[in-house]
């Protein structure tokens, strides 16, 4: 039996993804101007985004240590966010033939490596500006994936303290000394560097499906693709991290998510914790400022405190269509601001739009695509079982 959801996660994801619907929103409302005053002030979406990675770091370990196995991992992952995925990319491409979405001009100059890009979600990492423009977060939620699938592999998934302080650490030292564009530093370098990504990928997942010392070498190829924010993190300015060091630095807020979890179960000692969060806060302030770093370090610590409290229902709805509504609400607003420029119009067709957007998604793609999940382990033979790491908890 499926124990239930962790509501305030669920508030969290939920309030995550109206801040960006909002931060999208906002041009349109406030104007171009204000909206940049506010942006200079205190950048919203990158709020936003942060506190999403951070819950992501936090739920991702449960999932996998849950699962207890690197084969029913993948396959509940990429059950879970694949169909949406791919359906917003049919739906920009009609958007665009119909004249209601612009698709970058970088898919038309770099077809290759846009499509290859594409398929493993790393875009962003590869130089690549996605389809739509909230795809750019999926490449750090997949490439975390990986490497924490690849420590798990080899039995380390649990250093998540050093993991935070020392990808923080090498952003800090390295700075603008990293090199940002490595890997693709042009549409040749970018196309081949997508293609090769794509192979490894593909071989990892294939290689979990058997286990053992094929798993491992697995994923030691996983952790390679670490080189990718270390020294690839701003290939083109279509991207959307400044620097490679950005980069590194929101792949450590998710892992600061996983330290805040360890610690939580207690399986990390208060010292690491302490000291790996502590890290990453000091990374995010020198990368987003300190206004970005409280706020986020603040929000997630009051919902943290306030875990066993009731959760408002409209917050653990919002959260649980998160997903859908971030993938699908620049596309509502773009068709929106093509068809009408009457503002009222635009915020109450937005805001019902997305709504009904988001929940026509979880319900039509992403369910039906968590039940295939479930389908794949009857094929393959797999029954549900006790995770070996920990209670049974909520599902992720």
């Amino acid at each position: 039996m499926t124990a239930p959801r962790l509501a305030w996660l669920d508030a969290l994801r939920g309030y995550a993804a109206v801040v960006v619907a909002l931060f999208h929103l906002s041009p349109v409302v406030l104007g171009a101007g204000l909206h940049l005053q506010i942006y200079r002030a205190f950048d919203l979406g990158k709020y936003a985004v942060l506190l999403f990675f951070l819950v992501s770091g936090y739920v991702i370990p449960m999932s996998l240590e849950r699962h207890g196995s690197l084969r029913r991992f993948w396959a509940g992952r990429l059950c879970r966010i694949y169909p949406a995925y791919l359906v917003t990319v049919v739906l920009a491409a009609g958007l665009a033939a119909a004249g209601l979405h612009r698709l970058p001009g970088q898919l038309r100059t770099e077809t290759s490596a846009s499509v290859l890009a594409h398929a493993t979600m790393l875009q962003d990492l590869l130089g690549v500006r996605g389809l739509v423009r909230p795809f750019w977060t999926l490449s750090y939620e997949m490439l975390f994936y990986l490497l924490v699938a690849g420590l798990f592999a080899w039995r380390l998934h649990r250093f998540s303290a050093c993991w935070a302080a020392g990808l923080t650490g090498v952003a800090l030292a390295g700075g603008t000394r990293l090199p940002d564009d490595l890997f693709g530093g042009s549409g040749a370098a970018r196309a081949v560097t997508a293609g090769g990504v794509l192979l490894v990928v593909a071989g990892v997942l294939g290689a979990y499906r058997t286990g053992g010392v094929t798993a491992r070498v697995a994923g030691v190829a996983a952790l390679g693709l670490l080189a990718l924010p270390l020294a690839n993190g701003h290939a083109t300015t279509w991207v959307t991290s400044a620097s490679s060091a950005q980069a590194l630095t929101m792949l450590a807020v998710m892992f600061a998510g996983t330290v805040i979890y360890r610690a939580q179960q207690r399986q990390t000692g208060l010292i690491a914790t302490i000291g790996g969060l502590a890290a990453v806060l000091a990374g995010v302030t020198a990368q987003f400022g300190a206004p970005c770093a409280v706020a986020v370090a603040g929000t997630f610590g009051i919902a943290f405190a306030l875990r066993r409290r009731a959760v408002p229902g409209i917050l653990t709805w919002l959260g649980t269509v998160s997903y859908s509504l971030y993938l699908l609400h620049l596309l509502v607003l773009g068709v929106l601001v093509r068809l009408t420029d009457n503002r009222p119009l635009i915020v109450f067709g937005f805001v019902a739009g997305t709504l009904l957007a988001a929940h026509a998604g979880h319900r039509l793609i992403e369910r039906p695509g968590q039940r295939l999940a479930v389908i794949f382990d009857a094929t393959e033979g797999e029954t549900p079982r006790t995770p070996r790491f920990g209670k049974r908890r909520q599902s992720v």
